[in-house]
Order: C-alpha cells, then sequence, then structure tokens
C-alpha cells in the first residue's frame, strides 16, 4: 500500500502521459485507383462483295430475256384479245403545211397485230394527241394493251378510254404513266387493267399529254381485252 497520496497522484500522472505517447499513429491508406478497361479491339472491315462473272451476268441478262418472251407471248397468244380493226388519230407526222404524210405514220398501221408498222403524231411536246381504235366485236372489257416501239411516248400516256355500244366514252383510267422502256425487248407494253365494264365496248381512245415526254409518239398496235 502507498504511503504517501501525493506520491500516488503523482505516479498516476506519469502513467497516463506515458500511454498517450505510446500512442501509434495510423498511417493513411491511400485510395484505390480506378480500374481501367482493356482497349476493345478495332471490327475487321467487311469484305467487299464478290463481283459477278461473265457468265454469271450472261445468264442474268437470257433470263431477263426469256421471262420477257414468256410475257410477250401470253399476251400475243390471249384467246380473250383482239387487236383494233380500224384507227384514226388527231394528228399525223408529216401532216403541215400542205405536206401529205408518209404511209409509214398513218393511223392505219396500228391495225392488226403488232408488225413494225406504227403510227406517229406530228408533236414533240406540244398540247394534246389521241389515237382511236375500233374494234370488230364489242366486249366486256378488262384491260387494254398498247405495243409501243421502244418507249416512244410511254410515259406520255395520260388517259384511256373505252366507247360502248351506245357511243358514249367512259374513262377506265387516267393519271400519269408509270411505265418505262421495257429495256429486255424491241417493244414497250402499256397495260391498264380495271374493272369489267358494264356495258359492251367496241372502241379504245389513248390520249399523250405531249409535254411529258418530249419524243414523237408512236403505236404498233393495240388489244381490248375482255368478254363476249
Amino acid at each position: 500500500m502507498m504511503k504517501h497520496p501525493a506520491a500516488a497522484a503523482l505516479l498516476i500522472s506519469a502513467t497516463l502521459l506515458a500511454a498517450c505517447g505510446k500512442k501509434e499513429k495510423v498511417a493513411d491508406t491511400p485510395a484505390a485507383a480506378p480500374a481501367v478497361a482493356a482497349p476493345t479491339a478495332a471490327a475487321a472491315p467487311a469484305a467487299p462483295a464478290a463481283q459477278p462473272s461473265e457468265a454469271q451476268l450472261e445468264r442474268e441478262n437470257k433470263q431477263k430475256l426469256l421471262d420477257y418472251s414468256v410475257m410477250e407471248d401470253k399476251y400475243l397468244n390471249d384467246p380473250r384479245a383482239q387487236w383494233a380493226s380500224d384507227a384514226s388519230a388527231s394528228s399525223v407526222f408529216g401532216d403541215e403545211n400542205g405536206r401529205k404524210p408518209s404511209d409509214s405514220n398513218l393511223p392505219k398501221n396500228v391495225t392488226g397485230p403488232a408488225d413494225g408498222n406504227d403510227w406517229s403524231n406530228n408533236n414533240l411536246d406540244k398540247g394534246f394527241d389521241w389515237l382511236q381504235t375500233s374494234f370488230a366485236t364489242p366486249v366486256f372489257a378488262t384491260e387494254v394493251r398498247v405495243v409501243i416501239p421502244g418507249d416512244k411516248g410511254v410515259e406520255a400516256v395520260n388517259k384511256v378510254e373505252l366507247q360502248d355500244t351506245g357511243g358514249k366514252w367512259n374513262i377506265v383510267w387516267e393519271g400519269m404513266s408509270d411505265v418505262k422502256r421495257d429495256e429486255r425487248g424491241a417493244r414497250t407494253w402499256f397495260v391498264r387493267t380495271f374493272e369489267k365494264t358494264p356495258d359492251k365496248a367496241k372502241a379504245v381512245k389513248i390520249t399523250y399529254a405531249n409535254n411529258l415526254q418530249h419524243v414523237y409518239k408512236e403505236v404498233d398496235a393495240v388489244q381490248l381485252v375482255g368478254d363476249q
């Protein structure tokens, strides 16, 4: 037992001071470095498309020609179709200033099957022209087909009318032609299909807006499709 209180107090104070001095300083822990994403490998460039061989191109071209032949044969030998028996037109190439137009441009060339003999109008880009064809047998019509050399006016057709047996004209199509030259063959077929007419049709009238295509308009033949 400690006999002197003052000495005891001094001993306690010394012990506390020694304990404070012995405290260890905690070292600061460095912050973890942010993760670095691994570099992404660049996508390999797409390989260029393989070019078709000469043999493949030739085969594709022959297939187009065959498709055209099949289409045209169907039209030429359609049992429901008939060719025009008579024709007239608003103008004929060369018919001006008292000159007589050549027989090679007259509307009569449109009659009968397609044969390379054509009617041609007399206007490149002025006003409207029309070609009218009549048929031997009136029918309840469903389609009109116009055979055009190359693209001679196919983009300028803007109206198709039918005349019934009572003499009345009825529009079955009107608008801007969406038909372009058929590059597969020498002829382009301008075809318009419609609901069967309530009365029999005996004539077809094709109207051209000449300014829509700046060429002389030509027609080889016209078909009227329908049932008696």
